[in-house]
């Protein structure tokens, strides 16, 4: 560009305001332009220049250069510290991989086992295979950020050795008294629902009981052949006896299974309190839901399991599923907020993340709330026999074998 005759003010102000014929072209590509930025700041005497003449001489080296405000002021910095306007190029051969392809296949092979669970439950599960259970290959992904996790998941690596599952719903009735549970930080208010593994040819499949304690998210799921007296009752008392703590309450939907004289009446002789869901409530019982499918379908699917197998799988439950989820499984745990309006919102903090034992054995004289005989050394040991990939896996391997075998003995 030919402006070494732009020499003033009066000069730029002509030339910002169109009145000037200049032609644009500065040959030599970013280079030539920086230079010729400089030339002008010394042609100009720029330092020299009062505040709103150095704007006009900002607006000028920008329209003719074509670089930004924020560039101009740099490179003018540039020029007052060195005396020079040169660039600085550096040219960066990309970014180096933190996380390898074993990385990648040590996280397929971590949500293959615990069925893909969200992002912060699963960096939990990397952090405690490395500080709980001294497993150095998670050494990496126990630093890895929830976001980039989700990275890895995108990745074609990933997504070529991966697959996927879903959701249930509510019923209506009446006994019981209609509120929502108030446990006040207390173990031992349950929630608890129904699950039906659907009917193929008008056979009946078999109903999983899913009871889901509000404070510790601790769960028992319980499986039987049909909702009935005979089958429900001794399921509820077997149910009820495998929680560590003492049951203070008992909260359902309206479902007639639940909401009957047979089910009240062992509450009230076991002193339980019996709630159920409110109308037009729908979070009354949330959890217990929310179980259902995070839990119970993940766990044992859609398909139709015939009411004969319910032994077989009530025993995979008892011996795997339930201290799987009890005691290898992270949940979140909400932090209830009030704003400046008083309106309560809940909060999901990674921090608080925890396994439902981990958390019972937290709460403040957490050992008040033990059944008589029960003991958290014995609690301890049935925690730590394993790590949460070996439960995971078992729990995989139980499941492969009951299908295969229901499968089998019904195409015979």
């Amino acid at each position: 560009m030919n402006s070494e005759n732009i020499i003033s003010i009066e000069e730029i102000k002509d030339f910002l305001t169109g009145t000037r014929v200049v032609s644009f072209e500065i040959p030599g590509g970013p280079d030539a332009r920086y230079g010729w930025i400089e030339a002008a700041l010394v042609r100009l005497a720029y330092w020299s220049l009062k505040r709103a003449e150095k704007g006009l001489v900002i607006r000028y080296l920008m329209k003719v250069s074509g670089y930004s405000r924020q560039q101009v002021t740099r490179l003018i910095k540039q020029y007052r510290v060195s005396g020079r306007v040169r660039r600085n190029q550096r040219t960066v051969a990309g970014f180096s991989t933190k996380y390898t392809p074993e990385d990648v296949k040590l996280l397929a092979e971590l949500d293959d086992l615990h069925e893909t669970l969200s992002g912060p439950a699963t960096k939990k599960l990397c952090e405690r295979a490395l500080r709980v259970f001294n497993d150095t290959r998670y050494e990496r992904l126990a630093q890895i950020s929830v976001s980039h996790l989700y990275n890895l998941r995108g990745s074609k690596s990933y997504k070529n050795r991966r697959w996927h599952y879903e959701k249930t719903k509510p019923t209506v009735s009446n006994i019981g008294q209609r509120c929502k549970p108030n446990p006040d930080g207390k173990p031992g208010h349950i929630r608890i629902d129904t699950v039906h593994q659907g009917d193929l040819d008008g056979r009946k499949g078999v109903y999983h009981i899913n009871a889901v304690d509000e404070v510790t998210q601790f769960e028992i799921v319980y499986t039987v052949s049909q909702i009935s007296e005979s089958q429900l009752i001794p399921a509820l008392k077997e149910m009820l006896s495998a929680f560590p703590f003492v049951i203070l309450g008992f909260h359902s939907d309206n479902g007639s299974e639940f909401v009957n004289r047979n089910v009240a009446g062992l509450l009230q002789k076991l002193l339980i309190e019996f709630t159920k869901s409110r109308p037009r409530h729908s979070n009354d019982n949330a959890l217990a839901e929310s179980k259902n499918g995070a839990i119970v379908r993940k766990a044992l699917g859609y398909s139709h399991i015939p009411q004969t197998w319910a032994p077989a799988v009530n025993e995979f439950n008892h011996n795997y599923l339930n201290p799987y989820i009890n005691y290898h499984r992270p949940c979140f745990f909400p932090e209830t907020i009030v704003d400046e309006k008083g309106r309560q919102r809940k909060r999901y903090p990674y921090k608080s993340m925890a396994t439902p034992y981990e958390r019972f054995k937290s709460l403040p004289s957490a050992i008040i709330y033990l059944k008589p005989g029960v003991t958290f050394d014995e609690l301890d040991k049935v925690a730590s026999c394993m790590n949460d990939s070996e439960a995971a896996r078992r729990l995989q391997d139980a499941r492969s074998n009951l299908f295969e075998t229901i499968s089998m003995a019904e195409a015979a």
